[in-house]
């Protein structure tokens, strides 16, 4: 199945959204990562394009576990390598702190996935600039969790 992807910015937070052709009522979205199977109040004619007016969101998208997918923004001075999420889950601890030198493949946080810890490797070196995340942010796949110079 053929997936159209879509970048939004809402109120800070990104997020990848990817939606597929629609199936008689039913249509599968992605936010990101995160799979949905979506039910439409009235299945679209062919080739129709849907539109309707945008409301700001009122509560933030969560995981299937039920926890908040949180992704805090860099700021726009924050240049270098960015560590992402591997997958989407919770951060449980660091295992370094800004002004560290890791190399590459290091272990920088660890993540709780589907009940799982999961190590947060970097695939390159440098200094640890700046932490995105805390403890018990939950972050969405590929979603970044800090920089390094």
């Amino acid at each position: 199945m053929k997936l159209k992807e879509y970048k939004y910015t809402i109120n800070g937070t990104k997020f990848t959204v990817k939606v597929g052709e629609p199936e008689g009522d039913q249509v599968h979205v992605e936010v990101n990562g995160v799979p949905y199977n979506v039910q439409l109040d009235k299945a679209p004619a062919a080739k129709t394009r849907i539109s309707q007016p945008v409301k700001s969101p009122q509560k933030a998208p969560r995981t299937e576990s039920g926890e908040k997918i949180i992704a805090t923004p860099a700021s726009p001075s924050a240049a270098g390598y960015k560590v992402q999420a591997p997958l989407p889950g919770t951060i449980t601890g660091f295992k370094v702190k800004v002004g560290d030198t890791v190399a590459a493949g290091d272990t920088v946080c660890v993540l709780e996935a589907m009940k799982m810890e999961n190590d947060v490797h970097t695939q390159k070196g440098g200094v640890v600039k700046q932490i995105l995340v805390n403890v018990g942010d939950a972050v969405p796949q590929d979603g970044d969790i800090m920089v390094l110079g």
